[in-house]
């Protein structure tokens, strides 16, 4: 599908375009000695969660220098790039030239002169070609593959794609302009793959051909990079940290970079996350279907408009959606994409081959878009969990279509586990497996193993352009059993986070080798850190209630008999329930042990069955006692009765009904109301 972010990548590109447009134009002599000027023209906001986040576009832009005599040699510099932490690009290969220390090719590129971008030169040099191809921009994109093509690691140093300088004349000027080809005229190699290791990204062998011109300017631009950007902190803004990137040059080409510290991004937390319960608790001794097992809404709030992505950002003609291979590739220089791919090549045009480890993915190419989790646990045996496979606005919304057109409309998908990536234009949605609602709502089970599950959601739409909120419905069944004490009592709980992180079906823990913390070849992309905590989803309670006897006593010459009945057993239908009353008795002093109505020793109360009343004196339960008296009955709907009178009912009597204390589990499940009696 594809949305109106078009117009914003190609206001984009219109300005990059502007600011480029001065990357070759003839002129005269010299200008003074070459020298390089560091810059990330618009630094992005990184999540604080991420481990694989796209820092910007590095981007050197050279001027003046000597000129070199056609047919010359271009000299190589290697060019290195530092971070205060990880660099965690893609590992597409490894392997060791002249058996030296394994090295690690990454889909990190540098780009030169801005290949394919489409800025226009002027007009008198429209014309000029090298090896049948335009120069600069205009010129295709070209990889260096090295001299085997098995392990492009020397750029286009000795045994590399060397390169050499030509000054073509241009055509109603007399002056000429410098460019590069390769020998004997071959096209230029313009595209540079980076070497990972640890904090650093270095590309090495980056011929370096002065632009000489006045008013020229030489582009090399650094991109695929990513970072773990998680667990940095320090910041001189509230919740903002800079990512800081350093360049270095070292090589046989002295190149000199102004300012080359820069700041790469900008670090902040990417989620917040909430929760809305619609029914928070439940009770052990009634069944729950999914018509009463609403639990609510789990709510994904990015905390910045680009936070969520899609896996690619679709441009020009590309319509097949933003979930798999785009048609058109993410591959114009400077484009921002608002996307978790970034600068999207194939793979083979580097020729990753020859025994070294192959990579089949696209240089640059995410494996999904951003997805968002909800890990469950503390679900006891027998409790079944439902989820929504698509963002709601509420309970009761029908399931969200997917948009169509150029729609900025949120939408998410239920996806088949955290690292299963997306294929050729496909996610790996699962189909839902009942409905609710009137079949309005498609929702799934989601599978448990050992008390806990989890479900993600992929984001397949998204406006980069507003701050959105994702919500995904939650429903519960279980059937119950409190005869068999099922489902056991206790707290659902639920933690809520990007997707994947850390843990035994996902990857390692950070700092571990191969960890997600790290750069790899097989692990995912993009991953992050768990930042998240638990949060209570619903609970299961006992079936209880609880009645207060304000007034009992057994002194004086007085004695009160005590009345519980079990009224579980009625006409409409209620489930029939059983348990023991536990008396609880107040008079200040604390001397009185707790006792059950039928006896004073608690280890062997027997239960009060259904449609039964249980009897008892004061004198008998807590003698010497005159107070109030709390009642706490292991089943719904107990009624009591207190009758105080002197010893034979001589003189003095009186009754009354105890009162009930709410605590959320009175009502009469087949009642046409709820429970109203209040003792």
């Amino acid at each position: 599908m594809v949305d109106f972010r078009r117009w914003i990548i190609a206001t984009a590109a219109v300005t990059l375009f502007a600011g480029l447009a001065s990357a070759q134009v003839p002129g005269g002599g010299g200008t003074g000695s070459l020298a390089c000027s560091a810059s990330v023209a618009v630094p992005p906001q990184l999540r604080t969660e991420g481990l694989t986040e796209l820092i910007g576009d590095i981007v050197l832009t050279c001027t003046g220098g000597a000129q070199l005599a056609s047919g010359a040699t271009v000299p190589t510099a290697n060019i290195t790039v530092s971070l205060g932490t990880n660099v965690t690009s893609r590992i597409l290969s490894t392997g060791s030239l002249n058996g030296g220390p394994t090295q690690n090719i990454s889909e990190a590129l540098l780009l030169i002169d801005e290949p394919g971008s489409g800025i226009a030169l002027p007009t008198n040099q429209q014309g000029l070609t090298i090896g049948g191809q335009g120069i600069g921009p205009a010129a295709g994109q070209n990889p260096c593959l090295g001299t085997t093509g098995t392990f492009p690691i020397v750029g286009a140093g000795p045994g590399g794609c060397v390169q050499v300088a030509n000054n073509l004349t241009v055509p109603g000027t007399g002056g000429t302009i410098p460019v590069m080809s390769g020998v004997n005229g071959a096209a230029p190699s313009n595209m540079y793959l980076g070497l990972v290791n640890a904090n650093q990204v270095t590309f090495n062998g980056i011929p370096i051909l002065p632009p000489v011109t006045a008013g020229a300017t030489r582009v090399y631009r650094m991109t695929n990079i990513r970072a773990n950007v998680n667990g940095l902190g320090g910041g001189l803004l509230n919740g903002i940290t800079q990512l800081v990137a350093s360049v270095s040059i070292s090589g046989s080409t002295a190149l000199p970079v102004n300012n080359p510290v820069i700041v790469a991004g900008f670090i902040q937390p990417g989620l917040t996350t909430a929760f809305s319960g619609a029914g928070s608790t439940f009770v052990q001794c009634n069944s729950v279907t999914l018509g009463t097992g609403g639990v609510g809404l789990l709510r994904f709030s990015e905390n910045f408009g680009t936070a969520f992505k899609t896996r690619v950002a679709p441009i020009g003609v590309n319509t097949n959606g933003q979930t798999g291979t785009p048609t058109a590739l993410q591959n114009i220089p400077g484009t921002i994409y608002n996307a978790e791919s970034g600068f999207v090549i194939p793979v083979a045009s580097f020729n990753l081959t020859g025994g070294i480890q192959t990579s089949t993915t696209q240089v640059g190419l995410a494996d999904y878009g951003t997805r968002l989790k909800a890990t469950f646990s503390n679900i006891p045996a027998g409790v079944n969990l439902y989820v929504s496979i698509t963002n709601l606005n509420n309970l009761t919304s029908a399931t969200t279509p997917a948009p169509a057109g150029n729609s900025s409309t949120s939408y998410a998908v239920l996806v088949n586990g955290e690292t299963t990536p997306d294929g050729n234009g496909t996610v790996p949605a699962l189909a839902p497996t009942t409905a609710v609602n009137a079949n309005a709502t498609a929702i799934a089970l989601v599978p448990q193993s050992n008390g806990t599950a989890t479900a993600v959601w992929e984001v397949i739409n998204t406006n980069p352009a507003a701050s959105e909120t994702f919500s995904f419905g939650v429903w519960t069944t279980y059937t119950a059993n409190q005869n068999q004490g099922t489902p056991a009592v206790g707290t659902v709980l639920v933690n809520q986070s990007y997707a994947p992180t850390p843990g035994p079906n996902t990857f390692t823990a950070s700092g571990n080798p191969g960890g997600g913390a790290a750069a790899s070849a097989t692990l995912t992309i993009p991953r992050f850190a768990d930042t998240s905590t638990a949060r209570n989803l619903f609970s299961i309670g006992l079936c209880q209630t609880l009645l207060l006897f304000p007034f009992v006593t057994n002194l004086s010459g007085f004695d009160t008999g005590l009345a519980i009945a079990n009224t579980t057993t009625d006409p409409i239908g209620t489930a029939p329930q059983a348990g023991a009353c536990r008396l609880t008795w107040y008079d200040g002093s604390g001397k009185f042990p707790p006792t059950g109505i039928n006896g004073t020793d608690t280890t062997k109360e027997a239960s009060v069955a259904t449609g039964t009343v249980a009897v008892n004196l004061v004198s008998t339960l807590a003698p010497n006692f005159t107070g109030y008296m709390m009642a706490l009955c292991n089943f719904q709907l107990a009624h009591g009765f207190a009758f105080i009178s002197d010893v034979g009912t001589r003189n003095f009597a009186m009754g009354y009904l105890a009162l009930v204390v709410n605590n959320g589990s009175l009502v009469r499940a087949n009642a046409p109301a709820a429970e109203s009696l209040g003792n």
